[in-house]
């Protein structure tokens, strides 16, 4: 057996036997791992509060021939403290996790900017600094691009014109000027488009200052595109959407 060290984000984790578990991690060096970690659901586990989802953990492995067993685990960052106690941020954060997963479909193949990305966008989230939502989409629309799909936002996907954007085709790629635009496209208002580039770069100041209605449009499409190229809905969205659509029922209340 080899033994080897990585950092990485807890995914998610499944029971495994009476009192162990199965631990999904994404690792800095390694990309998407699965490992066996034993005695973690005993009321004595030496680290099993450490290995829970949003952790920023350094793990010591063994590396075996199915599952490679965790020997060692430190806490760097508990991201899921400052989140599970705020339910839009805990619900953006699990939204961040399964997208991470899905996002990394091989086993073993190094990530490392899939890593950095999540990293970052669980840090902003329990920073409190901004919007989770649009933490959410900022580091959705990131993902994409790092996965090779980041969708035309200053010029049409079909025909490059960069003027005169009309729609927003999710199969095509992107925004669509008016002689591209095709039946059955999705018509965006132009701060809808500015935001999703901000967001895209990482314009915090046009982002906080968005109307909520284009942030609600943003995260549509946002959502939509995502399911669209990874062929899978991100069930952790729905608690997302319910999440928004409870507070402006709210604020009409009001």
């Amino acid at each position: 057996m080899t033994l080897y060290r990585d950092e990485g984000i807890v995914l998610r984790t499944q029971k495994l036997g009476e009192a162990d578990r199965i631990v999904t991690v994404l690792t800095r060096r390694t990309g998407r791992i699965r490992a066996a970690a034993k005695g973690v659901r005993k009321t004595r586990s030496r680290f099993g509060a450490r290995l829970e989802p949003f952790t920023h953990v350094d793990l010591q492995l063994y590396e075996r021939r199915s599952l490679d067993l965790i020997t060692q685990a430190e806490t760097l960052r508990p991201y899921g403290e400052a989140l599970v106690t705020d339910y839009p941020r805990y619900t953006a954060g699990t939204a961040m996790l399964e997208t991470a997963e899905k996002l990394t479909a091989e086993e073993g193949e190094p990530a490392l900017r899939q890593f950095l990305l999540l990293v970052g966008g669980l840090r902003t989230l329990a920073e409190r600094s901004h919007d989770p939502r649009l933490v959410l989409d900022a580091y959705l629309l990131r993902s994409l691009s790092v996965a090779g799909w980041a969708p035309a936002l200053d010029e049409c996907c079909r025909c490059g014109n960069r003027g005169g954007l009309r729609g927003f085709a999710i199969a095509a790629g992107g925004a669509v000027c008016a002689g591209c635009r095709q039946p059955g496209a999705a018509t965006p208002a132009p701060p809808t488009f500015a935001l999703m580039l901000a967001l895209l770069r990482g314009d915090w100041e046009y982002a906080d200052a968005s109307e909520q209605r284009h942030r609600m449009e943003t995260s549509g499409l946002v959502a939509a595109y995502l399911q669209w190229h990874l062929e899978h809905g991100i069930r952790s969205l729905r608690h997302v959407e319910r999440e928004t659509r409870d507070d402006d029922t709210d604020r009409e209340r009001v």
